[in-house]
C-alpha cells in the first residue's frame, strides 16, 4: 500500500510534463489515495464483520491492482482520479481491517506495543522502495511503466495473504455479531483526538514525500540523488519506530518517545526548508518521524473497551483519511499560492508541532474518564 501511495509522488516529474498538471492537481492526485475513507472507513469495518476481514482485505487488495492498472493507463487527468480512487478504496479496506487484524492477534500480549509499530511501519518500507526503484524507472521507461509496477505488487501481496495468513478466530461475523454499534462519548472523544493526531502524522508524512522530490530538483539535485536521500528518510524511520516502540515497551516513558519525535521532525523539516543540506536534514527527520507511530498507534487500544473496537478503530481511521486526503491539496495550493517550493515543507512542520499538546490533552482527558 505504501509502494502504490508514493508511486504518483516518484514519477511526478514525468507525469507533470506529459499531463500538463499542476502542483496543485498533483496534490489532490495524491490526497485521492485516501480520499475514499471519509466515506468508506466505517462501513468498512462492518463489511469485515459480516463477512470476514481476510476476505475483505483479498477485496481491497483487487481494487488495489484494478486501480493501479487503469493509472498506468491513463490517458488524462480524469482516468488518473478514476484509477487512484479505485486503488484508494481498496487501500482503505486494508488500513481498517489489517489494523484491527493485528490487534485481534496481539491484543492482551506485552508485544502490542512493538507489534503495531512493525505493522505501521511497513507503509515507510514501502514509500522507501518506491522512491528508490519508481523515479529511476519513471527516468528510463515513463510514468505509466511506474505505476503499471504497482498493479503487480498488489498482486503479489494477493498471493502472500491467501497463502500465508492464518485468520484470527476473531475473524468475521461470528465473533463480534452482538457487539455494539455506538460509542460511549468519552471514548469517542479519546479515539477521535488520537486519530486527529494519526491524521497530521500520515498528512504530513504524504506532504513531505510528495513534494520534496520536487523541491529538491528545484534546488538542482538529481532524480537519482533526490530518490537516494527520500527513500533514506523513509528507511531510517521505519527502524527508529520499531526501536522507538521497542523501547516504549521496555519502561521509556510514551511522552519522552512522542516529544523526541515531534520536535526532531519539525526541527528537520525546517533545517530542510532554510537551505541546510538536505541528506542531513532529511535523515534527521526520517530518525525523528519514526518515534511517535507506535505510540500514537497503542493509543485507540487505550481509549476503547473491547466491544467498541471494531466501530472505534472506523472512526480512528475517518480522521486518518481527513488528514492524508486533505494535508496534500492544501500543500499544492500553498506552494502554488507562494511560489515556494519550500512552503508545504513549512505547512508539515507547524502541524507536527500541533501534535505535541493534543497529546497531553489526550492524557488529561484519559486521566479524568479513569481509562487505564
Amino acid at each position: 500500500m505504501g509502494f502504490q501511495f508514493q508511486s504518483l509522488g516518484s514519477v511526478a516529474p514525468e507525469l507533470m510534463a506529459d499531463l500538463g498538471i499542476q502542483y496543485a492537481e498533483l496534490g489532490t492526485l495524491i490526497g485521492l489515495y485516501f480520499t475514499p475513507g471519509l466515506a468508506i472507513a466505517l462501513p468498512g469495518a462492518a463489511l469485515g464483520r459480516r463477512f470476514g476481514d481476510a476476505r475483505m482485505v483479498t477485496v481491497g487488495l483487487v481494487l488495489m491492482a484494478a486501480g493501479g492498472a487503469v493509472a498506468a493507463l491513463a490517458p488524462n487527468a480524469g482516468w488518473l482520479v478514476a484509477g487512484r480512487l479505485a486503488s484508494g478504496t481498496g487501500g482503505v479496506l486494508l488500513n481498517v481491517l489489517m489494523a484491527k487484524m493485528v490487534a485481534d492477534w496481539f491484543a492482551g500480549e506485552r508485544e502490542i506495543t512493538l507489534a503495531m509499530a512493525v505493522f505501521i511501519n511497513s507503509f515507510p518500507v514501502g514509500v522507501g522502495l518506491a522512491v528508490l526503484v519508481l523515479a529511476p524507472l519513471a527516468a528510463a521507461a515513463g510514468w505509466s511503466a511506474g505505476l503499471a509496477v504497482t498493479a503487480g505488487f498488489a498482486l503479489a501481496a494477493l498471493l502472500l495473504l491467501r497463502v500465508g495468513y492464518a485468520p484470527h478466530p476473531n475473524d468475521g461475523a461470528g465473533a463480534t455479531a452482538s457487539a455494539p454499534w455506538r460509542l460511549p462519548a468519552h471514548e469517542a472523544a479519546l479515539v477521535s483526538l488520537a486519530g486527529v493526531m494519526w491524521g497530521i502524522q500520515n498528512g504530513a508524512f504524504a506532504v513531505m514525500f510528495g513534494f520534496a522530490p520536487a523541491f529538491l530538483a528545484e534546488a538542482g539535485a538529481s532524480p537519482a540523488a533526490a530518490g537516494l536521500w527520500i527513500g533514506g528518510a523513509s528507511w531510517v524511520a521505519v527502524a527508529a519506530g520499531i526501536v522507538a516502540g521497542a523501547l516504549v515497551q521496555r519502561g521509556l516513558r510514551s511522552s519522552v518517545a512522542m516529544a523526541m519525535g515531534v520536535l526532531g521532525w519539525a526541527s528537520g523539516l525546517l533545517a530542510l526548508a532554510m537551505g541546510a543540506p538536505a541528506g542531513p536534514a532529511l535523515v534527521a527527520a526520517g530518525v525523528a518521524m519514526g518515534m511517535p507511530t507506535g505510540v500514537i498507534m497503542s493509543l485507540p487500544a487505550q481509549a476503547l473497551s473491547p466491544a467498541n473496537r471494531a466501530l472505534g478503530m472506523g472512526l480512528f481511521y475517518v480522521w486518518l483519511y481527513i488528514g492524508h486526503g486533505g494535508l496534500p491539496p492544501l500543500g499544492g495550493w500553498l506552494r502554488d499560492r507562494t511560489g515556494g517550493p519550500a512552503a508545504p515543507l513549512l505547512l508539515c512542520a507547524a502541524l507536527i508541532v500541533a501534535m505535541l499538546p493534543m497529546f497531553g490533552l489526550f492524557r488529561a482527558w484519559q486521566a479524568r474518564w479513569n481509562r487505564p
